[in-house]
């Protein structure tokens, strides 16, 4: 009887994971503001609804770069040196940093649009190496179709963008193409730092029907800027991020980045408990939410169409 209990617990101890007595994740992002912080969030979140607990068995570290790249290569430094068990960049510019700076410490990125375009991974599938992650490639076409929704009458997009971000021209190149498809044409107007926004925002009054704001992290950190340009000339602004809207974006179509942190936690969990981040494939993350606000649409002169708003996931008043 003592053989078999034993070779019970045996299998016991075989088919039933471990758990670290402690682990360390490192988390950066290019700066802070909803959507990022959002992401990082949800990050512990599923770490913790996976086993891993701050305060028990989970060392959670987190630095923001503050905008500025030199810092984001500061901290990659710094979190080699350290050695986590798993290093978290959020933002195409942090996980640029890290990536390019750590050989034997897994990466999760998160928040990165065009991965293959970031030089971050050369395969989706198959990333190999210590790199693996998540992208939150916008759904750009339905972003050009909502615009059109709501303004029938649209014929240019104003772009306003930090040149400097990778994920922000990848999208200029997908946003021209649906334009086009669309009978439309998009205009650029670039800030390279938060400062700018505002100038650049006020440059394209005149030269186009609406402001569309993609996922850059320069342009959202900055946003009320944008947004007092556009109420003031009545100039629509649209943004890919929904985190924003409640900040004075008219709507956005797009991710719940408390979930795409949740999804990137799950990813880093498995890590934590044994898999090989290069044999875990990128994805692009789940779902998609309509979030409109009818005051922003007010102040800046117009009626959303009751087609989008029935269908809206969430309605700021």
């Amino acid at each position: 009887m003592r053989s078999v209990l034993l070779a019970f617990a045996a299998s016991l101890a075989i088919s039933t994971p471990v758990l670290a007595e402690n682990v360390t994740v490192a988390v950066t992002a290019i700066v802070e503001h909803p959507a990022l912080d959002a992401v990082r969030d949800g990050v512990k979140e599923a770490l913790a609804e996976a086993g891993f607990k701050e305060g028990e068995n989970l060392t959670f570290i987190y630095e923001s770069a503050q905008g500025n790249p030199a810092t984001a290569a500061q901290i990659a430094r710094q979190f080699a040196g350290e050695a986590p068990d798993v290093i978290v960049p959020i933002s195409t510019p942090s996980a640029q940093a890290v990536v390019s700076t750590v050989r034997d410490i897994p990466v999760v990125f998160t928040a990165v649009s065009d991965p293959l375009g970031a030089q971050l991974i050369t395969d989706m599938d198959k990333p190999g190496g210590n790199v693996t992650g998540l992208s939150d490639m916008s759904p750009v076409a339905e972003h050009v179709a909502l615009i059109k929704e709501i303004l029938p009458e649209t014929k240019t997009i104003g772009y306003l963008y930090n040149s400097g971000e990778a994920n922000s021209v990848s999208l200029l190149g997908v946003l021209k193409t649906e334009a086009e498809k669309a009978g439309l044409s998009v205009v650029e107007s670039a800030a390279t730092k938060s400062a700018e926004v505002q100038g650049a925002a006020r440059a394209l009054i005149g030269r186009a029907d609406v402001i569309y704001i993609p996922t850059d992290n320069t342009i959202i950190s900055a946003l009320e800027g944008a947004v007092a340009v556009a109420e003031e000339s009545k100039l629509p602004l649209f943004t890919a991020d929904t985190d924003s809207v409640s900040r004075g974006s008219i709507a956005a179509l797009g991710f719940n980045y408390h979930d795409v942190g949740k999804q990137t936690g799950d990813v880093v969990a498995r890590i934590l408990k044994g898999e090989n981040p290069g044999d875990i494939a990128v994805k692009v993350a789940a779902g998609s939410d309509l979030v409109i606000n009818k005051l922003a649409a007010q102040k800046m002169g117009i009626t959303l169409p009751e087609s989008v708003v029935s269908r809206a996931s969430r309605v700021i008043e």
